[in-house]
């Protein structure tokens, strides 16, 4: 099957029948591969029977498809039209003549192959001895030994060559080298990379090597087999020291196409037929999928996946190896070998027609034929700069023959070859030894033998990603958060552990040698992770060695010889491969066997690995059961029966997939809420306790791919490039329908629940239906892959994911509409397990759409919910409000009079923080007590308490008729108690800040706490602002909360202030703060006019005037905050510029404070005053930034 993937093909002495060389990979239940080379050739058909058969054959076909002449023939010999031109195809005369055969007028022929199968990819070798064994069969003259003879050698006599050195053994006709690297070099790679990059492009290539990276699902596609396991094997190559882990088939056969169904990453290949338009071509999902088509020069890539580091400059180092060698690095594809060969192929009647100057000879290519020569090389790179083109060029007979003669310029291209597949290689490498330097430093090594750690690998972590990632340049982060999540990876750090205890994995050993390297030339380690862009500087010494090794050969084999054969055997009849002596090749000399020759260590290590190879990766189990799917794939293979496979053997690798997705749901909702909830108990009273930025957005993203490849299982037919959002699609259809005859059966009560105060936000519509209109409202979004993840983050975010699509699961005629029977979503005892585990994502606050779709509109709704009992519901005033949040804020707003509730639509504010409130205070009912301001986002749900609890009018509470309230988020309770939340307190799991001390506001409602209190109050005030600044800058919370929350620094030194405050009513008026603060201001102001009596230092002086003029201009600005309001300000410009440390002695010190507070007070307690100096002192390091709402019109 691997061997014919088409199989047996006819042809008549009119078609082409030069030979064609293909390669395969077959991959062990162990993960080793074995390499086979096939050399595909046409024989004469001798059997008259068979010949009678084809003509019947022919004319049935002919006359089914007369009326067709576009269509393909679909019988066993579809191969005899290959050599039709697709121009040509609409021809009835051209059909006519080549889908004709007469027995009596043309010779049939049928194809055979020779298959050489070996434990490492010696493709050159392989490909002379193949060669030259067919030249041996074609040949007038019989070879000088029977073939039997040649075959014979290779199997028994000749070994591997040792690592590091180089063997020519002894085809038919003339000698074959072959070199091996050695054990400080990179691993083996013989596929030519030059054609890769002529093929595909660099900058294609690079695109395809970063979805590999990431463990996408990569698809190549090509009419020529050769192709399609070269550009596999040359990317896969250039991983090091990375290995792919999951399925790999570079030529997929037609019977294992269900593959494509996989819902796992996976390289595959599949042949294209001539004239197939990629958009005929049906793929089970698209939504993690790059396509790469070969021959066309093309690739498409999936949306969102970022984009390999320093990729301009790689592109560019790259470019300049590949331009040593002459090869343009935009690509070629007409300058490979195959391409030629298929070009060839399609126009061979006209360029056997004589006319138009074509002329009957073989195309050679202008590169392959001139590569060998400096001057031309440097000749084309400098034409190729300057934009003249070279076209292929035809070169006459003659000069063939001389190259056959001297055999120089073949051996000089290969050499080349060699060269440059190790300077390419050297390339990649060295990005990858500069990106990860410093790994060993991050690798978590707590288990103390292999056993242990093998029991215990599910829970334990091994590698430090969030250290590892702080400690990257900027620009790395897209790529490395992604790319540390991949099974390659993790297999990698694996092998590392292991390392330990075992003999090092050989690419591990090379990989590590070469960072021991680069730290003996940079001694200083920091250097190693910059930004800036280090080229490769080990290129001449790798092409070096490549050259020494072939010049000088280290080993020889010994030469063919005849066999021991009865007479008559291995008789030779030209153009016909020979029926070979089983006896005689059936043994070979004892303790000789080449393939025996491996490591007992490393083959002990992976029968060690494979007993425990569920405990290994962080979805370890779940990698099992791909790889043993791809490696019974690669047992499967080697089956001759496979092509019949039956449904039973298709379901039972379909339950494997089944089992394969609801593991790694399990594994990736246990991951994102171990990281969740890691941070919430590190964090736990302090801060908002959420992973924001890199990492929460690569879990998620990797959710969003689980869901679109659970959806993409068992397709019927498949519908858009995002199997997940078609389905919506259609749930959506029905149910308008159903919404148009009936009452929609989604909409959760629309009612208004009252309050005490009469006055709430209406229960918000809990509805799949309204989701994804949100989704389909947004202009941003142009592809149905980015509805799917927007809709999924959204649902996310709502923690209405599970529910949602059970809602969406619910309708059975619509899923058995779509999915086949041994679809994932459609056995219903995992569809459960899955939701379940969903629906544990509910347990933690996620924003993954707020913060990502920043630029979208977004309708609010505020309710402004005053206190009935004490004050009028309704103020004659003309009220407003202004809302705040981390990406903007809504500038004022009217609100309607007479009106407590308003909706606005803004650009996304992000998480709110402030809201200003405030009035004119006109009318006779101006005075305003208001409970708290409710602000809810309609989109995703979320609402904001900001709590006020305080007048807003002139002659009452603090003459405040603007108000900065802080919010917090109202925890997500049940949904049929959403109503009820603006008025329900705050049961956060999270607390945004401390919990543990009750520093009661001025209002005196409840018991003032002691001084001990007090001081621990200002000990965590500061402390979490500490704390605030030593995390991420992208995992920080709200800094604004740490200030002027319920427990935060402007609370904490509120309550100092007030400790021993005399605020007895003086002429029935309440004495505030900030009259103290006004008192000292005059006080300093008078004591400068003096002339400074009390000697002061010219320090105190400055800090004298600094606050003055912060005070006045906090006074004279153009807003009417009451007393309280303005000691916030003053705090938080304090905070700001690191003044509070000086101020706080003067206003200990100067006179006001004897008459306004009691002898006990703190602040006149020398001790506790340098305390709270020195606590403040620890803030002076930080770059604060005060939100914009704190300080609006204040200008100091």
């Amino acid at each position: 099957m691997l061997c014919m993937p088409k199989g047996l093909s006819f042809r008549t002495q009119a078609d082409n029948r030069d030979p064609q060389l293909h390669s395969f990979i077959i991959t062990r239940e162990d993960g080793s591969r074995t390499y086979g080379f096939v050399l595909t050739f046409f024989e004469e058909v001798t059997s008259k029977q068979i010949c009678t058969a084809m003509q019947t054959l022919y004319q049935m076909h002919n006359a089914e498809q007369y009326s067709s002449v576009c269509a393909s023939s679909s019988c066993s010999m579809d191969s005899l039209a290959s050599s039709i031109d697709e121009g040509d195809a609409t021809s009835l005369a051209k059909l006519q003549r080549y889908n004709s055969y007469d027995i009596s007028r043309d010779t049939l022929y049928v194809s055979k192959c020779i298959c050489l199968i070996t434990p490492l990819p010696f493709m050159q070798a392989c490909k002379k001895f193949l060669i030259q064994l067919y030249k041996a069969v074609t040949s007038q003259q019989p070879p000088p030994l029977p073939l039997e003879s040649y075959i014979h050698n290779i199997l028994y006599e000749v070994p591997l060559p040792p690592p590091g050195r180089s063997l020519k053994f002894y085809g038919v006709y003339e000698p074959i080298i072959c070199q091996r690297p050695g054990p400080n070099e990179l691993p083996l790679s013989d596929y030519p990379l030059r054609e890769v990059f002529e093929l595909l492009g660099l900058e294609n290539l690079v695109q395809v090597f970063t979805c590999v990276l990431l463990e996408m699902q990569i698809l190549l596609y090509s009419q020529d087999y050769q192709r399609l396991m070269t550009v596999a094997e040359g990317i896969t190559t250039l991983l090091f020291p990375f290995q792919w882990q999951h399925v790999y088939v570079p030529i997929l056969p037609a019977s294992l196409l269900h593959f494509l169904d996989a819902p796992v990453p996976y390289l595959m290949g599949l042949q294209s037929k001539e004239g197939t338009d990629r958009s005929k071509l049906e793929l089970p999902q698209e939504a993690n999928l790059c396509f790469v088509d070969i021959d066309n020069h093309f690739i498409e890539l999936p949306e969102e996946f970022p984009q390999f580091p320093n990729k301009l400059e790689f592109i560019q180092e790259i470019s300049e190896v590949l331009l040593q060698f002459g090869i343009p690095p935009e690509g070629n594809l007409h300058c490979s070998d195959s391409a030629t060969k298929l070009k060839n192929l399609v126009l061979s009647d006209l360029v056997n027609d004589k006319k138009n100057g074509n002329i009957p000879s073989n195309a050679l290519n202008m590169y392959e034929l001139l590569k060998g020569n400096e001057t031309i090389a440097r000749l084309q790179a400098l034409a190729k700069r300057t934009g003249v083109t070279m076209e292929k060029i035809t070169i006459t007979a003659p000069l063939v023959e001389k190259e056959k003669d001297g055999k120089l310029p073949c051996e000089e291209v290969e050499l080349r070859d060699y060269k440059l597949n190790v300077q390419l290689r050297e390339v990649f490498a060295n990005r990858f030894t500069q990106m990860f330097a410093d790994y060993e430093a991050f690798v978590i090594q707590a288990a103390p033998d292999m056993e242990s750690w093998l029991t215990n690998r599910e829970q334990m972590q091994n590698f430090d990603k969030a250290s590892f990632l702080s400690d990257q340049p900027e620009p790395y982060l897209p790529f490395l958060s992604h790319f540390i999540e991949t099974q390659m990876f993790a297999t990698f750090i694996d092998n590392k552990i292991i390392s330990q205890w075992e003999e090092k994995d050989p690419f591990l050993r090379v990989f590590d040698s070469r960072i021991e390297k680069i730290r003996l030339y940079n001694v200083r380690a920091p250097a190693l992770r910059t930004s800036n862009y280090q080229k490769c500087s080990t290129l001449k010494e790798a092409a070096q060695s490549i050259e020494q090794r072939l010049m000088k050969i280290d080993h020889t084999a010994i030469h063919p010889h005849l066999l021991d054969m009865k007479i008559g055997q291995g008789k030779y009849e030209q153009g016909f491969f020979p029926k070979l002596q089983s006896d005689v090749l059936a043994t070979g000399p004892t303790n000789n066997n080449r393939w025996a020759s491996r490591s007992t260590t490393t083959q002990r290590r992976k029968d060690r690995l494979r007993q425990h190879s569920e405990h290994i990766g962080l979805d370890n189990d779940l990698r099992e059961k791909y790889m043993q799917e791809a490696r019974s794939l690669g047992k499967n293979l080697r089956q001759p029966k496979l092509s019949d496979l039956s449904p039973a053997v298709i379901a039972q690798t379909n339950w494997k997939f089944v089992e394969g997705l609801l593991k790694e749901c399990r594994m990736k909702t246990k991951r994102m809420l171990v990281e969740k909830m890691g941070h919430e108990a590190v964090e736990l009273g302090h801060g908002e306790a959420n992973i924001t930025g890199l990492e929460e957005n690569t879990l998620i993203a990797s959710l969003c791919d689980l869901l679109e490849r659970i959806w993409s299982h068992g397709l019927q037919v498949k519908q858009g490039k995002s199997a997940l959002w078609s389905h919506l699609l259609q749930y959506q259809e029905r149910e308008e329908k159903q919404e148009h005859s009936a009452e929609s059966p989604v909409a959760v009560g629309t009612e208004r629940r009252k309050s005490d105060t009469g006055i709430s936000l209406p229960t918000l519509r809990v509805s799949l239906i309204q989701d994804m209109r949100h989704v389909q409202n947004m202009s941003e979004i142009k592809t149905d892959v980015g509805r799917a993840r927007a809709w999924i983050r959204l649902s996310l975010e709502k923690k209405l994911l599970s529910q949602h699509l059970k809602q969406l699961l619910s309708n059975q005629a619509l899923a058995k509409k779509l999915y086949k029977r041994y679809a994932f979503l459609r056995c219903e005892e995992e569809r459960e397990q899955f939701l379940y585990h969903l629906l544990s994502l509910n347990a933690v606050d996620y924003f993954c759409f707020t913060s990502v779709f920043t630029t979208i509109m977004i309708p609010y709704r505020s309710v402004i919910i005053p206190i009935k009992k004490l004050s009028n519901a309704i103020t004659t005033s003309n009220p407003w409000i202004c809302v705040s949040g981390e990406l903007g804020e809504t500038g004022v707003m009217q609100i309607p009079k007479n009106h407590l509730e308003m909706t606005f639509e803004c650009q996304n504010l992000g998480k709110l923080t402030t809201v200003q409130i405030g009035h004119d205070n006109s009318g006779l009912l101006a005075k305003w007590l208001v409970d708290c301001v409710m602000v809810r986002n309609e989109i995703t749900g979320h609402t904001y308490k900001f709590p006020c609890g305080r007048w807003l009018g002139k002659g009452i509470d603090d003459g405040s008729l603007e108000r900065i309230l802080i919010g917090e988020l109202v925890s997500s309770t049940s949904d049929e108690e959403l109503g009820k939340q603006c008025r329900t307190p705050p049961q956060q799991k999270s607390p945004t800040v401390a919990r543990r001390l009750s520093i009661t506001s001025l209002t005196g409602k409840n018991t003032k706490p002691n001084a001990g209190q007090i001081q621990e109050g200002i000990g965590e005030a500061v402390n979490n602002i500490v704390k605030h600044f030593h995390k991420p800058e992208k995992e920080r919370g709200s800094l604004t909360i740490l200030l002027c929350g319920e427990n935060g620094l402007v609370a904490a030194l509120e309550q100092v202030f007030h400790h021993g405050f005399k605020s007895a009513r003086i002429f029935h008026k309440n004495v505030f703060i900030w009259d103290f603060i006004e008192k000292a201001v005059a006080y300093f102001e008078t004591s400068d006019q003096i002339g400074d009596n009390e000697e002061a230092l010219l320090l105190q002086r400055s800090s004298c005037k600094t606050f003055c003029h912060y005070v006045n201009a906090i006074n004279t600005a153009p807003r009417n905050i009451g007393k309280d309001g303005k000691f916030q300000i003053l705090v938080c410009l304090g905070t700001r510029d690191h003044l509070l440390p000086q101020w706080i002695p003067l206003l200990a010190e100067c006179p006001p404070i004897t008459r306004m507070y009691e002898e006990n007070a703190l602040l006149r307690d020398r001790m506790t005053v340098n305390s709270l100096i020195r606590v403040l002192q620890t803030l002076q390091d930080f770059n604060i930034i005060l939100e914009g709402s704190l300080i609006k019109g204040v200008d100091v």
